[in-house]
């Protein structure tokens, strides 16, 4: 886990993204998505490095799939190193966030509150 990298505007984990190798992330100004990434102009326009420090329960762009949003309300409710430090312990449990190109054990879920329950526990 690259724990530096954070989290993206979007509520997705950079920190544990098998392609940021490549990416510099939404704030560089390098970032290939920075044209038509929803998430990054709101946030930016809102004065926000980050979705979640938006008061408005919104479903924009990537919050409207279920791990950026479920990430995005992890850490309103309980906060970033929070969610750090549970996607750290999932990793070394063998949690996988990434697995046959983007989809992993954190995408087996159609249900939010089920998600961040299994963010906080690593159980299903």
């Amino acid at each position: 886990m690259k724990r530096e990298l954070g989290i993206a505007r979007c509520g997705l984990a950079c920190c544990l993204c098998s392609e940021n190798v490549h990416c510099t992330g939404c704030n560089t100004g390098e970032c290939p998505d920075r044209d038509w990434c929803v998430n990054r102009k709101c946030s930016a326009d809102s004065g926000h490095e980050h979705c979640y420090e938006c008061s408005t329960d919104c479903r924009k762009g990537l919050l409207a799939k279920i791990k950026p949003y479920a990430f995005t309300t992890f850490v309103k409710r309980y906060g970033e190193k929070e969610l750090l430090d549970c996607l750290e312990r999932n990793e070394k449990a063998g949690i996988v966030y990434h697995r046959q190109g983007i989809t992993g054990d954190y995408d087996d879920f159609d249900d939010t509150e089920k998600l961040i329950g299994f963010i906080k526990t690593g159980k299903r």
